[in-house]
């Protein structure tokens, strides 16, 4: 019996990316802002209908450089549910993490849980449009505004998230998005920080690039070696075309899931809002862990492996942050788990892997 894992990249034909691969090879230009690499940082953005994308190494990285473009020090209110990348990459540029629970249906951060939380060393939220489920944009932006402080999204499961009849990148002071081999849209490793302000997107390209000023005569900033390779722009640009079937075939496959499953009234699901969600993930929130143990050890016999996204939560990490409660995210992060999903996860593992959590139960 074959293995089943929570994900697999979606990847376009071998032969498509050769293609791509040859130009590289033709030019003898691996790297170093080439060809290939602003040709993917234009037609991202041209697909999302924003104007500024700056293209990085990986998606911890864009959240770094989105950090160090807008030269922030201080406290950065962040989510607990998350992956630890979010509160890495804030410590990485000396900045505090300082965590605001969570909505216990959306999974997203809660703002009247960031309002309690801002002090006078506030410098910026950075929410997490957890699952690619978009979070209270206009009560954060609005929080923001009043405290005046910078708001950087982690969106790095949210490529092709729409919201309100715009790229859910469009918003934000820098929203930063990850192109992972896990994500929707992948380079292998990728990254990629967006923003509406065309003077921060050209200090984010300088960063990128040690600081060079764009004539490449002086340095005048402090930056660093964050450039995508033009490999990895190949991979990127070959799979772009491949991102609304992506969608589409995600989509189909969650809402099976979910008809699935929702016959069970102790199981628990994400409250998304359809129309601004990419439905990359799905996950599944149990009555207890215990329940959720029981479900995960059925799935494995089985050669299913789901994984505990995210688990434990971030607050709980006492080696790198003083712990304070977040009991909300805690407890949902003790209960739940993300299913297979993935492009070429046929319908009928999704039916099998759905009929074994129903018969654990």
């Amino acid at each position: 019996m074959k293995n089943i894992y929570v994900t697999m990249p979606t990847l376009a034909p071998l032969n498509e990316v050769n293609e791509y691969f040859q130009k590289v090879w033709d030019s003898g230009v691996m790297t170093h802002n080439g060809p290939l690499l602003q040709q993917f940082e234009r037609e991202v953005a041209e697909w999302h209908g924003v104007s500024n994308h700056t293209v990085v190494v990986n998606g911890t990285i864009a959240l770094q450089l989105a950090i160090r473009a807008l030269g922030i020090k201080g406290e950065i209110i962040t989510s607990p549910f998350s992956f630890i990348a979010t509160t890495s990459a804030i410590m990485y540029e000396g900045c505090v993490p300082v965590y605001a629970d969570i909505n216990p249906d959306t999974l997203n951060i809660d703002p009247a849980k960031i309002e309690a939380a801002i002090t006078p060393n506030t410098v910026a939220i950075m929410p997490v449009h957890v699952f690619g489920n978009t979070c209270e944009i206009e009560a954060i932006e609005a929080i923001a505004k009043k405290h005046n402080l910078k708001v950087i999204y982690d969106a790095c499961h949210s490529v092709g998230v729409q919201y309100k009849g715009k790229s859910i990148f469009a918003y934000g002071d820098v929203s930063c998005t990850s192109y992972h081999a896990t994500k929707m849209l992948n380079s292998g490793e990728g990254g990629g920080c967006f923003t509406n302000d065309a003077e921060l997107d050209a200090k984010m390209k300088r960063i990128r690039f040690f600081g060079f000023s764009e004539d490449k005569t002086n340095i005048v900033e402090e930056g660093s070696n964050l450039k995508m390779t033009e490999v990895h722009a190949s991979v990127g640009l070959a799979n772009l075309k491949y991102l609304q079937a992506a969608l589409d075939d995600r989509k189909e496959k969650y809402m099976l899931y979910k008809r699935m499953l929702e016959v069970n009234p102790t199981l628990h699901f994400q409250k998304i809002n359809e129309d601004s969600c990419n439905y990359s993930y799905f996950p599944v929130i149990f009555d207890s862990e215990e329940t959720l143990l029981r479900v995960e050890k059925a799935l494995q016999a089985e050669h299913v492996f789901a994984r505990r996204y995210f688990y434990p939560s971030l607050n709980t990490f006492k080696d790198i942050v003083p712990y304070v409660e977040m009991p909300i995210s805690e407890d949902i992060a003790s209960r739940i788990l993300c299913l297979p999903l993935y492009y070429t996860l046929a319908m009928e593992d999704v039916e099998r892997i759905a009929k074994i959590i129903l018969g654990a139960l």
